[in-house]
């Protein structure tokens, strides 16, 4: 079983806030990108770090507003907003 990994939101500047949970970082990002305000036209950067390493997962991010499924419970909306990214790479930090 793997566990769940903490990755940290990080902004151009290099400041980090907020921290994201999941097993892979797309799981993290995914949780990111339905959150923000990016489009599938002008998707919006991504950048995760993963606690305790100098690795920062990089993403475009976007979300868009889909049909609920078929099978949804009662209280379900009939649109949601449907998360999605792209990996575009890894960079390596110097330090912390």
């Amino acid at each position: 079983m793997s566990e769940t990994r903490n990755f940290v939101l990080r902004d151009k500047k290099g400041n980090e806030h907020g921290v994201f949970t999941g097993k892979q970082p797309r799981q993290a990002a995914l949780k990111v990108a339905n959150r923000g305000k990016g489009t599938k036209s002008k998707p919006e950067d991504i950048r995760l770090r993963e606690r305790g390493t100098k690795k920062i997962h990089i993403f475009k991010g976007w979300r868009e507003m889909v049909n609920a499924p078929k099978n949804k419970p009662d209280w379900m909306p009939d649109k949601i907003n449907k998360p999605f990214v792209k990996k575009v790479g890894i960079e390596k930090l110097e330090k912390l």
